[in-house]
Parts: C-alpha cells; sequence; structure tokens
C-alpha cells in the first residue's frame, strides 16, 4: 500500500470522501466503544487495521492522506454484544460501510458472516469469533465526478407522465443485438431507447439498482434475488449491473436516457435491509449500531417486522433519517435521477403509534430544497397493523393504486356488478385521493407491475405456476382477478388468441383512457409472457427476462396508439379532480355519465347488477385555469357485454364528433359520426369533438 498521513478529519460528510488530496472516513455509531478502518491491498489482504481517531455525535472519523479512489476498505465495530440490550457488536466481522458509494461485489454465504454461533444451542445469544473478511464485499472509495455535458432533468410534468416499469437485466439479456446484456450499458443502448421512445412512455422505472444480496436459501437452489429487493448498500449501484464496476455506467446510463427526453426513477427500499431477523447475518448495520439502525421488540433482542422480511428500519432515528435524506440526495443530485419509488412506503411512516403521514421522513422529504423538486410514488402499503394506508400520503407523493389493478381485471373478466367501480377508477380514484388539495394525478394506475401475472398471462391463466421458484407454488398471492378465457396457457386456438387480444387492447385503452397517472409493465407490450409465474422474484433466466423474439407486434402498434392518444388530449391527465361541477366558461358538468339511450345514468342504474356498459363525457375540470391547454370534449364507451347502439350527446354548432379509438378495430382511422352509433361486443370506444 501507499503510504499515508492520518490526521483528525471531519465529521461530516459521512463515508470515505475524495478531496482532490487523501479521503475522510466517517461512520456513525452511538453505542459503539471503537470504530476500526481496515484498509485492503490490490490482492484483497487487510494490509492496514486503525482505529478512527476522533468522535464527534457519534461519529467516528479520521483523515488519511496519500490514499486515491480505487482503495477497498470495511469496518471492524466494538461495543457490548447484548442481543438481550439490543446490541450485537463483534469485532470479528468485516463490515460494509453504509455510505459507501461503490461495492466490490456480494457478499458468499459463509457460517462466518453471522455474528452468533449457528451450531449453538442458545443461537443469536451465543458470540462467533471467526473472521468473517474473505466473505465480505468491500465498499471502495469512489470518485463520483463525470462530464455531464450539457445534461438536464426532463422534468416531465405529472399530468404528461406516463411510467414503465422495468428491470435491467429483464429489459435486456433477452436481446443478442445488445453488448453487455444485463447492464446499465445495455440498458442505455440504441435498440432499448429507440423502443421506449416509439412506445411513448415518458419515465422508465427501474427496479432496485441499488447494491443487493441473494439469500443463501435462493442460491442453494440455484436461483437469485433477481428483483433486488434485499438493500446492502444505499448508495452503490449494484455491481451485477455494471461491466467494470464503475458507477460511471450507471451516470453514462442517466445521460443517455435525458438525452432521449426520457426520465430515469429509481424503485428503492429504505423499508428494511437483507440482515433480516435475530437470525441473519451480521453485514453492515447490525454491526455498526443494532440498537440504532433498526426498530426492536419490547424485548430488543427481537426486531419489528412490518415489513415482512425480519426487520424494519428506525426512521425515527436521526441519523438513520438522515442517512435515507443523503442516500436520495446522492442519486438526485451526484447521478442525476429524477425521482424515487418507495418500496412498502407505509414503514417510512410508521412510528411507535402507528403511520403518521406527519412522520419524520416525510417532513424531512417535502421540505427538502432537493428532493421536493422530483417525482415520490409511495407503494403504499407494509405487513404491519393498519399497514394499508392508500390514499392517505401527503402531497406530493403520488401512490400506487393496486385497488385500480384489480378493479379494471375484474370489469374486464366479466365479472358482475362492477360499472360503479369502474366509473370511480376512470375518474382518478377520487373518493381515494381527492383530500388535502392532491392532484388527481397522485393515483398511479397500473393493471399489471412486476408482483403478479404479466398482462398477457393474466387473460391466459386461472391459476399461478411457481413451480420454479422452488417453493411448491405456494408463494405468490392467488388473487390475481385472471381470466385464462377458456384454456390455461399459450394456444393454438384462434377464437381464445382473438379473445385474448382483444381484452388486452380493451385494458390498456382503459388504463390510457382513466385520470391519474399511468404505468405499464415492460414487456406487455409486446406480450411477453412469465408462463403464468406471478412471483419472479429469483428469476434472473428466461421466465424473469422479457422475450424479444417473439413480439406481438400487432399489440405492440395498438399500444403506441393508446399511448400516443393520451398524449394528444390533455383532458386525460388533469390536476384537478372531476366531480361533475358546471364550469363557468359554458355551465356544462366537467364529467357526465349517460345511459346507451342518450339519458343520464341514474342511482338505479349505477346499482343494477346485470349492468355491463357505461359511457361517460369529459370535460376540462372546473375551475381549470384559462392559460391551461383545453379541449372540448371526449365521450368514451366501455362494454363488457353484447353489441348494443349508443346515441352521442349532441354537437354544438361548427362542431362534430369524431370516432377515434375502437378496439374492436385496432387499426382504424379517424372517422365522423353522429346519433347512434353501433357499439360492439367487449370494446372501448372513444369520439373526440372536433371542429367541423
Amino acid at each position: 500500500m501507499k503510504s499515508y498521513t492520518l490526521t483528525a478529519g471531519r465529521a461530516s460528510p459521512l463515508g470515505a470522501t475524495f478531496d482532490g488530496e487523501g479521503v475522510n472516513f466517517a461512520l456513525f455509531s452511538e453505542h459503539a466503544t471503537q470504530v476500526t478502518l481496515c484498509l485492503f491491498d490490490d490482492e484483497g489482504n487487510e494490509a492496514l487495521n486503525i482505529a478512527l481517531p476522533e468522535r464527534e455525535g457519534y461519529v467516528w472519523f479520521g483523515y488519511f492522506s496519500g490514499i486515491r479512489p480505487g482503495q477497498r476498505y470495511g469496518y471492524r465495530v466494538h461495543g457490548p454484544y447484548r442481543p438481550d440490550e439490543g446490541h450485537r457488536f463483534n469485532p470479528h466481522k468485516l463490515l460494509v460501510d453504509p455510505y459507501a458509494k461503490q461495492l466490490t461485489g456480494h457478499p458468499v454465504w459463509d457460517n462466518s458472516v453471522f455474528g452468533y454461533d449457528m451450531a449453538a444451542q442458545a443461537k443469536d445469544l451465543s458470540f462467533d469469533t471467526r473472521d468473517s473478511a474473505n466473505f465480505v464485499p468491500r465498499g471502495v472509495v469512489a470518485d463520483p465526478s463525470f462530464n455531464w455535458g450539457t445534461d438536464s432533468p426532463p422534468n416531465i410534468p405529472m399530468s404528461d407522465t406516463i411510467f414503465y416499469e422495468a428491470h435491467v437485466a429483464g429489459m435486456t439479456k433477452g436481446r443478442n443485438d445488445i453488448a453487455n446484456a444485463g447492464s446499465f450499458l445495455a440498458m442505455a443502448s440504441d435498440p432499448i431507447l429507440d423502443h421506449i421512445s416509439k412506445l411513448g412512455v415518458t419515465s422508465v422505472e427501474l427496479l432496485p439498482v441499488q447494491a443487493s444480496v441473494s439469500e443463501q436459501r435462493l442460491l442453494d437452489l440455484g436461483l437469485t434475488n433477481y428483483w433486488g429487493y434485499m438493500t446492502l448498500g444505499f448508495f452503490a449501484p449494484d455491481p451485477r449491473f455494471m461491466t467494470q464496476n464503475s458507477i460511471a455506467e450507471f451516470q453514462q446510463m442517466v445521460a443517455r436516457f435525458h438525452g432521449a427526453g426520457l426520465e430515469v426513477i429509481l424503485d428503492v427500499v429504505y423499508n428494511h435491509t437483507f440482515e433480516g431477523n435475530q437470525l441473519g447475518p451480521t453485514l453492515s448495520f447490525r454491526g455498526i449500531d443494532n440498537a440504532s439502525y433498526y426498530r426492536l421488540a419490547d424485548n430488543p433482542r427481537y426486531y419489528i417486522n412490518d415489513t415482512g422480511t425480519g426487520n424494519t428500519i428506525n426512521m425515527d432515528h436521526p441519523m438513520v433519517l438522515r442517512m435515507v435524506m443523503d442516500s436520495l440526495r446522492y442519486w438526485v443530485e451526484v447521478m442525476h435521477v429524477d425521482g424515487f419509488r418507495f418500496d412498502l412506503g407505509t414503514t417510512l411512516g410508521r412510528r411507535a403509534s402507528g403511520f403518521d403521514q406527519n412522520g419524520p421522513f416525510f417532513t424531512a422529504i417535502r421540505q427538502d430544497p432537493v428532493l421536493n423538486n422530483v417525482k415520490l410514488i409511495a407503494e403504499p402499503w407494509d405487513t404491519g397493523p393498519g399497514g394499508y394506508q392508500m390514499g392517505n400520503f401527503p402531497a406530493p407523493f403520488a401512490e400506487w393504486n393496486d385497488k385500480y389493478r384489480d378493479q379494471v381485471r375484474s370489469v374486464w373478466r366479466g365479472d358482475n356488478g362492477k360499472m360503479r367501480k369502474l366509473a370511480q377508477r376512470l375518474a382518478g380514484s377520487a373518493h381515494r385521493f381527492d383530500r388535502n388539495n392532491r392532484p388527481a394525478t397522485s393515483s398511479v394506475n397500473f393493471l399489471t407491475a412486476h408482483d403478479g401475472f404479466t398482462l398477457l398471462d393474466t387473460v391466459s391463466f386461472n391459476e399461478k405456476h411457481n413451480e420454479a421458484n422452488g417453493e411448491k407454488s405456494c408463494d405468490g398471492h392467488d388473487h390475481n382477478l385472471s381470466d385464462n378465457c377458456g384454456v390455461e396457457g399459450p394456444t393454438d386456438d384462434p377464437e381464445v388468441n382473438a379473445k385474448r387480444n382483444l381484452r388486452r387492447r380493451n385494458m390498456m385503452a382503459t388504463l390510457m383512457l382513466s385520470q391519474g397517472t399511468p404505468m405499464v409493465l415492460a414487456g406487455d407490450e409486446i406480450g411477453n409472457s412469465q408462463g403464468g409465474n406471478n412471483n419472479a422474484y429469483c428469476q434472473d433466466n428466461e421466465i424473469g427476462w422479457i422475450n424479444w423474439d417473439d413480439q406481438d407486434h400487432e399489440f405492440l402498434s395498438f399500444c403506441r396508439q393508446i399511448i400516443a392518444f393520451r398524449r394528444a388530449h390533455p383532458i386525460l391527465g388533469q390536476k384537478s379532480f372531476l366531480h361533475s361541477k358546471a364550469r363557468l366558461v359554458d355551465g356544462k358538468p366537467d364529467i357526465f355519465w349517460w345511459r346507451a339511450n342518450g339519458e343520464p345514468m341514474a342511482n338505479d342504474d349505477w346499482t343494477a347488477p346485470d349492468r355491463n356498459n357505461i359511457a361517460v363525457e369529459l370535460r376540462t375540470a372546473s375551475g381549470t385555469p384559462d392559460f391551461t391547454p383545453r379541449e372540448e370534449a371526449l365521450f368514451a364507451v366501455f362494454n363488457t357485454g353484447g353489441t348494443h347502439f349508443v346515441k352521442l350527446p349532441d354537437a354544438p354548432d361548427g362542431r362534430h364528433w369524431v370516432r377515434h379509438i375502437d378496439t374492436t378495430l385496432p387499426e382504424m382511422r379517424p372517422s365522423n359520426a353522429e346519433g347512434r352509433k353501433k357499439i360492439r361486443a367487449n370494446s372501448v370506444v372513444v369520439f373526440v369533438l372536433e371542429d367541423t
């Protein structure tokens, strides 16, 4: 190793910070008695082991001149090993810096990475003295500087946003025309950017790209934690997505996306870590300061498990909250991402008394001058008591709307008595979200997501088929609201396939015609299937990857068409909710529900169990400012029953209705319409009021 000079350094910033001359190391631990920095040479040997000399406000720190980017390091933290008091310090275990900006790889599962003797009868109350260094990844001192050139965020308004949920490996590993498949560089390749841009979506939401861990159980089965929801480091990109283990590859991907006018949203996991419950490994947080980083039960030997993963991060602790906020700012300021989707978002607002929309995390993020300017989306539930909180998050958070998914699926598989529910979802789920001056874009509407069936599988399977996951198909939920249209799985029956294709068009059209913010699952637009697996979290293979070799070009064309239609009509992405209020400009209601005969819908119509169609007339919302782009009206019919006729509303002088969308005629061109129009069975039809 090169020589260095040790001086006091600074308590801030936390992590390993290179300043051009050396590196400042700083680590928080409230209950430690000593923090030892370990530096490793190029051969992986622990070449230096030295106690950080300074301590201030529970931050241990020291400055080492002469150390350069690329230096590998870790920590050993001394303190009491008293699980009954919540402390699990063990200096025999090498620990990953929570602020590490780069990691050498992933842990290797060995008994030595556990802080206790796994063979002992007392389990985690015992103490293990084996050195774990050979099995733990090192942090790497990183130089995050990058020539961004003229890069600037697209800053796409939520009213214009269409999310596209994708996995870096899943998006690219199934293609043979891309170099470095499975990497950030592959994600930024011309074929991928071309496909996404032509589809018309605006914001790519990447499944977790922060460094994560695969459980030993999965590795023993020849599987991996493919989705990446077991976070190892909140600052470091996952090494599995890099070709040269350089964070510049992630930055290059973001720059390429921005150059194409696309936003990059990260799915982030700040609710738990990979360390699990009291029987989990000691690789970072547990060994640095277990009692600070985690929410502990009344008996502090055990963890509060509101996440279903064994532990819950303690967002009530100011230094843990600081870590999360520092991480988020790092991804925005240094890596240039455009927003975040928060996994199990309810956990982030949990306090001892339960969920609090004014809890420390929500208060901190709303006042932060960096973070309150990016997109923030919550998964509004966790597995703890009172965990379902959809509609209760504060602005500016948007929220995943699983009720939208369930009720739209239910409608199009033909369930009776669902038209009122469909109307609520078409109107942006106002009964859930129209509170505290939140915009109508707060509801993130989706038909499918990474967790569950793909769109093609939703219309092809009645049951999940998760045998490949190694859990005898007991994993994954059973509430799929799917329908195989008569045959389980793939078929050559042309009638069944035609029914499936029409249903997919109807569902995608419904998504794009609903108030709120739509999200599309990557691969749905080309008919991707996971073979009925609705929980492909461990399938880094052809099950989890998008199949680009067997694209449904006809459905892709329709998806491009319906997405372009949404983007061309601002009525469909309004910030204000529609409540049938009269508009000052013309006295007409901003939303109106019609019977097929041209009469207004009555209460009895909404409660009729056999009603299988509704028609809605949409206008710019009452109270919309004059400077907002406006158009006259849209008239949409949603028909889950047989063929019938619908009477179009009377067109004012100088205007007429033009039919633009008919899901039974996906290649149709706009055509004039008036009076009574035939609506074919199982279809969505949309008319636009245009100038004559």
